[in-house]
């Protein structure tokens, strides 16, 4: 099993890069390692990042702070090895270990390997919930 550390250098972030949507930026990384409601669990496996998953704590003033669960990933080769559900549950327990009321995460109907993961880390369905979407002009 892998082993998971909660990434606190830019060069950590930057090392597990090859897990991302596109290359680290430094600056965003800065940024992102500034702020404390941000989280980024990595997932070793012989000291290489083989997956990663980010939270981001939100607070409302009607509400307690929660956890959203931003993104997700794991190597490949890494997948149905009991990985990202290890990263989901250790991103869980960090929400609990901080006094979070809740976590919750957003995917397409179609990603079964998503939705997989996130039941198999005790997630529940919510049939509910409809996502809409804004992108910046031009």
């Amino acid at each position: 099993m892998a082993e998971i550390r909660r990434a606190v250098t830019v060069a950590e972030l930057v090392a597990a890069e090859h897990l991302y949507d596109g290359p680290a930026r430094r600056e965003a990384a800065e940024r992102f390692l500034a702020s404390p409601d941000h989280h980024l669990l990595i997932a070793y496996q012989e000291r290489r990042p083989v997956g990663f998953v980010s939270g981001v704590e939100l607070t409302h003033p009607d509400k307690e702070t929660e956890m959203f669960l931003y993104e997700l990933a794991v190597d490949p080769e890494h997948q149905r090895r009991g990985t990202g559900r290890a990263l989901v549950a250790a991103l869980a327990e960090l929400a609990w270990e901080r006094g979070l009321y809740g976590m919750w995460v957003l995917t397409d109907r179609a990603n079964t390997a998503a939705l997989a993961t996130y039941r198999s880390a005790g997630a529940e369905l919510d049939e509910d919930c409809v996502m809409l979407t804004w992108n910046r002009p031009g």
